[in-house]
């Protein structure tokens, strides 16, 4: 009989995601695990199904809190902060007694306008989700700093992953940016990452953080300045030094300071990247030192701990839960990178599971009956579809679907939208997995985002007729440069009616 591989992941240092603390996923068993002479009922299995719709769901509803906050993060209006507050701050923050140290360059800039609006910003509007994000950050402080210090890099870039997602793994931005370091597809692939319908690896934040580590790496030795590319980072290399160009004089060399320079220009860079170095600063400032700005008693969450099992074909994670004796919201946690809760067909991959369960989820999934892998199917509406007459293709009930979908409004469904259907036990067919629709190109609502003249972005809506090639020419802007702006490639459909960015020339 086919047995599983199991890698049991060894301690690796203080500061190793696989060794800090012990292991912290709490056993939480879901159902009995069948065996050799037994499976689960077919009430267990759709049971099971229900389970993951529901941690899905609240992924979702969590993932939407962060993307809330971020948005309004993003859109902050400048405040009035007086100039003796500005110089009272900066005196408290690096003054004789100062004890705090950061390996990016905080005391120089501390006493910035913009830096102190976001500091209020952490404490005040977004304190609650702030608190969530520091707690996160125990999950993978340790790792990050671990990788960002073998590139030689300051370990204290930990800070962006706080403005980029709050550690989340599964944000996603209006521009269809993912995961806890908010890759677009282009750059994530370009850096060794893999995206396909099961399969995201910019929501595996390892592999992520690898990725991301690189891409920083890159621009630090393409701009010569951590701060230029931590902006680098947010708008992309070529603008940057577009607005380092466009600089008065010949300066014989950059670093930190430039990239307040540029950003005193309006008119070289959108706000969100005048401002993202003043927010990793304020950021930095309170992660390192969360008392001193109110946020006590932040309960940081114990580094991820775990074995790595390699499953050799399409395998639900809440199986691989009951497998293991813990929850799906655990399986959720460890391998996000799953998108759709199902590892993929037809290849083999790795799953993480709680440290000291691989060997037992080895042995019980080699007993494990070939029905019992799979105890669902996602379905993607079409148009016109109805929850009864997608129960009606699947020979389920309605009940069924609702009480899997907790999520999805019957009388309301949206093309596209996904919807899990149990499978009562029954061998899935490979022809039954449909594929989730493809993203054209974000459209721009205007309720979105109110800009002002000196700020807007220059967006064309497509008629009839044209191609993202007619576009670039009429703008007289690259072709390469349109498709990056906007996440497409030259595959890619655009329809009339469509929104796209304009990248500045």
């Amino acid at each position: 009989m086919k047995r599983l591989t199991v890698i049991l992941l060894s301690t690796i240092g203080a500061l190793g995601v696989a060794a800090c603390g012990g292991a912290h996923i709490p056993p939480a068993p879901l159902a009995p695990v069948p065996g050799a002479a037994s499976s689960a009922s077919t009430a267990t299995r759709d049971s099971s199904a229900v389970q993951l719709g529901t941690a899905l769901a609240r992924v979702e509803q969590d993932s939407a809190a962060d993307q809330s906050a971020l948005d309004s993060l993003h859109e902050r209006p400048a405040d009035s902060i007086r100039g003796e507050d500005v110089a009272q701050e900066a005196h408290d923050l690096f003054g004789a007694d100062a004890t705090t140290t950061f390996d990016i360059d905080v005391s120089t800039f501390a006493g910035n306008r913009r830096v102190l609006e976001y500091l209020e910003f952490f404490q005040l509007d977004a304190r609650d989700r702030f608190e969530i994000w520091l707690s996160r950050l125990g999950r993978y402080e340790g790792m990050i700093r671990e990788r960002l210090r073998a590139r030689g890099l300051p370990e204290d870039l930990v800070y962006l992953t706080l403005i980029e997602s709050g550690l989340s793994n599964t944000a996603v931005s209006r521009a269809r940016a993912v995961g806890m370091w908010q890759f677009m597809s282009t750059t994530g692939r370009g850096y060794g990452l893999v995206i396909d319908p099961w399969v995201d690896e910019r929501r595996d934040p390892f592999k992520a953080t690898d990725a991301a580590v690189n891409h920083l790496q890159d621009l630090v030795q393409r701009l010569g300045s951590v701060y230029l590319a931590a902006a680098a980072y947010n708008a992309g290399a070529g603008k940057i030094e577009r607005a380092i160009a466009r600089l008065p004089g010949e300066p014989d060399s950059v670093d930190d300071q430039t990239f307040f320079e540029i950003a005193d220009n309006r008119r070289s860079l959108r706000r969100e990247t005048r401002d993202y170095v003043p927010k990793l600063i304020a950021a930095a400032l309170i992660a390192k030192q969360p008392a001193r700005y109110g946020f006590v008693d932040i309960q940081r969450l114990p580094p991820l701990v775990f074995d790595e099992v390699s499953v050799p074909d399409a395998t639900g994670l809440d199986v691989l839960a009951r497998l293991a004796d813990t929850s799906v919201a655990a399986l959720l946690e460890l391998n996000p990178q799953y998108v759709r809760g199902i590892t993929p067909p037809g290849r083999a991959v790795v799953v993480r599971v709680p440290r000291g369960k691989g060997a037992g989820v080895a042995e019980r999934y080699a007993d494990l009956p070939v029905n019992e892998r799979i105890t669902f199917v996602d379905h993607y509406v079409t148009y016109g579809q109805t929850m009864s007459s997608i129960a009606q293709r699947y020979k389920v009930t309605v009940t069924m679907l609702q009480a899997a979908n907790p999520h999805l409004r019957s009388r309301a469904l949206r093309v596209g939208q996904r919807v899990i259907v149990p499978m009562s036990g029954r061998v899935v067919p490979r022809g039954a997995w449909s594929t989730p629709p493809e993203p054209r190109v974000r459209r721009v609502s205007l309720r979105y985002r109110t800009v002002s003249n000196s700020d807007s972005e220059t967006r064309h809506r497509v008629a009839a007729g044209e191609t993202a090639s007619t576009i670039a020419r009429q703008h007289r802007v690259g072709l390469a440069a349109l498709l990056e702006a906007n996440d497409l490639t030259m595959r890619s459909v655009i329809r009339p009616g469509d929104v796209l960015l304009i990248p500045s020339r």
